[in-house]
């Protein structure tokens, strides 16, 4: 009998310390090469912090809503005050959201600063006045504009379609839906330019160009109350005159807003849309073949895909937390700023089947490109019309359209809200003038 203690069974090695996964670091935004391709950023975003709380380029920190579900949400939440005054700003964002200059100018009383009831009310007249009647009587104006412009640089052989079509087409279509007098729309287009420049101007600009485009809007009101016509300021001043208020402050930032949103979201929708088709060619031959035949459906389908695609607005303008919410299962404070990304929204795989394909005939397209809710952009159905007469034309009018130079060398405007390119130069044959007549007829 063996009295040796049996031999103890070896412990196992204790297993190493697993530290879970770091997830990988967002990617950076807001840089120049973020701004000529921000889809890759925005699909990390998507996957990882669909609602990601980030310092932006002016130093307000604010949340970006990336998901197309939690975008639709946000955008129709009566929680997210679209009011400055909800923004529990710290003394270095103060006049950091919105448009510059608006604050000093008195400008901020119009859609996209206020919430129900004063934006139910103001909305209601603003439609009375800018019906979808008025917008497709203007359709043979947007043509004739369109058409003059492309005679300006057609025997050329080549231009820069923002500055010389995208830019002034919907100035000069919203200065003669106000009821701007001609004589006065250069400097309107002087102002605007500034605008839109998102700081590339000179120290002040945008604020400096503000308060000239209130003082003329002040000066035009009066004018129209002793002298009214048939325009949009007109139409907003008979709107308050019937039983509801409409202060003179209100109608400037009526008219001031309706300019403003109205004219960059265009040139944008135009440049955009351009560019894409000048790089996707089989999709530009659909469109070209359809617009042959004499059909309309491919560019009203088309366009909708050019907004959801590459939109003009890159993201919604700002909203504020009220009150302490849930979103994307994050905690949102009282006070917060909430950004909604249009342009990641509308690029989830998650609502859209290969969200990164450009396909002119897509149809299940509830894109978010002119937003969602009570804040829809009441001037979706003129752009939408600026938008399918400027590409039928040039399509018509330039057969032979072609990038001039390397996409390489081409800019994005810097900004946050808007997505636009700086220039697009392009080339063609000089004289292209075929088709002048009967591009309206598609559309």
């Amino acid at each position: 009998m063996n009295d040796s203690p049996a031999p103890s069974t070896p412990e196992p090695p204790a297993c190493p310390h697993r530290d879970p996964a770091p997830t990988p670091a967002a990617p950076e935004l807001f840089t120049w090469e973020f701004a000529t391709d921000p889809y890759p950023a925005y699909a990390w975003l998507r996957e990882h912090r669909p609602v990601h709380r980030t310092a932006l380029p002016s130093g307000v920190e604010a949340w970006l809503v990336t998901r197309y579900g939690d975008a639709k949400e946000a955008l129709a939440d009566a929680r997210l005050s679209k009011n400055p005054a909800n923004h529990a700003e710290s003394p270095h964002a103060k006049g950091k959201t919105g448009i510059p200059g608006e604050r000093k100018a008195e400008l901020m009383t119009h859609l996209l600063n206020i919430d129900p009831p004063d934006h139910t009310r103001l909305r209601r007249l603003v439609s009375k006045a800018f019906t979808p009647r008025r917008v497709a009587e203007f359709a043979p104006r947007v043509q004739e504009l369109t058409d003059r412009l492309i005679d300006d640089f057609v025997e050329k052989g080549s231009a820069d379609l923002i500055h010389d079509l995208a830019f002034p087409l919907p100035i000069y279509a919203i200065c003669d839906l106000l009821g701007v007098p001609e004589e006065d729309q250069d400097d309107f287009r002087d102002w605007a330019g500034m605008m839109i420049r998102h700081g590339g101007g000179p120290r002040g600009g945008v604020a400096r160009s503000v308060k000239k485009m209130r003082g003329y809007l002040a000066e035009l009101i009066h004018r129209k109350r002793e002298n009214p016509g048939d325009d949009l300021i007109s139409g907003l001043i008979r709107a308050s005159d019937h039983g509801e208020h409409l202060t003179e402050n209100e109608a400037a930032a009526m008219a001031f807003i309706l300019l403003f949103a109205g004219f960059e979201t265009t040139v944008n929708l135009i440049g955009n849309g351009t560019y894409a088709l000048l790089r996707h060619p089989a999709q530009r031959a659909r469109l070209e073949a359809s617009l042959a035949a004499g059909e309309s459906a491919l560019l009203a389908t088309g366009l909708e895909e050019l907004l959801r695609f590459d939109g003009p607005v890159e993201m919604a303008t700002w909203r504020y937390a009220t009150e302490a919410l849930t979103l994307g299962g994050e905690e949102i404070a009282a006070g917060d700023p909430v950004l909604v990304v249009l342009a990641a929204a509308d690029r989830d795989p998650d609502r859209f089947t290969d969200p990164d394909t450009l396909d002119l005939a897509r149809r299940d397209n509830q894109h978010l490109g002119y937003g969602h809710g009570i804040h829809y952009c009441l001037g979706a159905p003129l752009a939408r019309l600026e938008g399918q007469t400027a590409l039928a034309t040039l399509l018509r009018r330039l057969p032979d359209l072609r990038l001039a130079g390397e996409t390489d060398d081409l800019r994005w405007r810097g900004g946050l809200i808007m997505r636009g390119l700086r220039t697009l130069p392009v080339e063609f044959e000089p004289g292209s003038r075929s088709a002048k007549s009967d591009t309206a007829s598609t559309l």
